[in-house]
């Protein structure tokens, strides 16, 4: 496993890391014990690094993560989301109460004294523009109560805004071989800054698996259900804001990305990775199987200047009028 700095800060992380809204609930039926076994193959690996958020099954995967990290806090770091438990669009889920009391109740969570990375998890806009959250953070990093804190931003816009305030030490943002738009501007930006990059729906919520056809069918619970047009989030985090039939004809136009790398999966992962930026990718995974795919990508090819050419030109050309929702 390859380890990346997390910016400017003491933080050095698996390249792959692993998400865990799929473990926590949205995602249709999960198993606990198969959940557990799959952190602890992702952490035989060299995974150190893992992203949660309070509100995934209702802190249920970052208590699956507390039972998993037991007696390794000092070696596996954490990073979790807070304020979309509230109402986001409310200042007083900002206020030093509010944040305080979300911060505690993931501490209490995850059996942990600190949190290594406390991430505003997609805020308004007008929430980051205003400023009164990250004063809040900086007490909370002065107590002691976290590490360090960055944002999950829906926007570049965003991202660059975040960006100029000092203590910002990562950025989540959606990034895939259907969403670059980040990497030009954004990316150096962040370099330049000392700020991480922690790279989101890295497989657009499966399509870039390749496993999906237009028949394929989602349980009712399962965001890719229920959100898939933006009915209950931002339309961005479910297929990357593609719209579903579209998003498996763009795929089965990627298959080629999988010759030589073993399958999809694997290339559209590598693809990610060989971007220098990117602190880490964090995928999900309900299975051991798919924790063990994931892995693969760190020792696949990387892709060549022509590939990737290709691949930029497909996204500039195929994909990115195709994109529903800010970004």
């Amino acid at each position: 496993m390859n380890y990346r700095q997390l910016g400017n800060t003491e933080l050095k992380v698996s390249e792959l890391s692993f998400g865990t809204w799929a473990i926590g609930g949205a995602w249709g039926n999960t198993n606990d014990e198969e959940s557990l076994r799959g952190l602890d193959r992702a952490m035989d690996a060299g995974v150190n690094f893992f992203d949660t958020a309070d509100v995934y099954g209702d802190g249920h995967s970052e208590e699956l993560l507390a039972k998993a990290t037991k007696g390794k806090e000092d070696s596996i770091h954490i990073a979790t989301k807070f304020c979309r438990a509230g109402d986001i669009f409310d200042r007083q889920t900002y206020s030093e109460q509010s944040v305080r009391a979300y911060c505690e109740a993931s501490l209490k969570r995850l059996q942990r004294e600190s949190i290594d990375l406390f991430q505003i998890h997609c805020a308004p806009f007008e929430i980051l523009k205003q400023g009164e959250v990250f004063e809040v953070l900086d007490k909370l990093q002065q107590e002691g109560k976290i590490r360090y804190y960055g944002v999950s931003v829906e926007t570049v816009e965003e991202g660059l805004f975040c960006l100029t305030k000092t203590n910002v030490k990562a950025l989540q943002v959606i990034y895939n071989l259907f969403r670059q738009k980040p990497k030009h501007e954004l990316f150096p930006k962040a370099r330049e800054n000392g700020v991480g990059i922690l790279t989101r729906v890295p497989l657009a919520s499966g399509l870039l698996t390749g496993k999906f056809t237009k028949a394929t069918h989602f349980e009712s619970d399962d965001h890719r259900n229920f959100n898939r047009d933006g009915e209950a989030f931002n339309v961005g985090e479910t297929f990357a804001g593609l719209e579903f039939n579209k998003g498996v004809e763009l795929s089965q136009q990627l298959q080629w990305t999988a010759e030589g790398r073993g399958n999809m999966t694997r290339a559209a992962l590598r693809w990610i990775l060989d971007e220098e930026t990117i602190t880490c990718a964090i995928p999900g995974f309900k299975t051991v199987k798919q924790v063990e795919d994931n892995l693969e990508a760190c020792y696949v090819s990387s892709f060549t200047k022509e590939e990737l050419a290709k691949i930029e030109s497909f996204y500039e050309e195929n994909v990115k009028d195709q994109i529903r929702g800010p970004y």
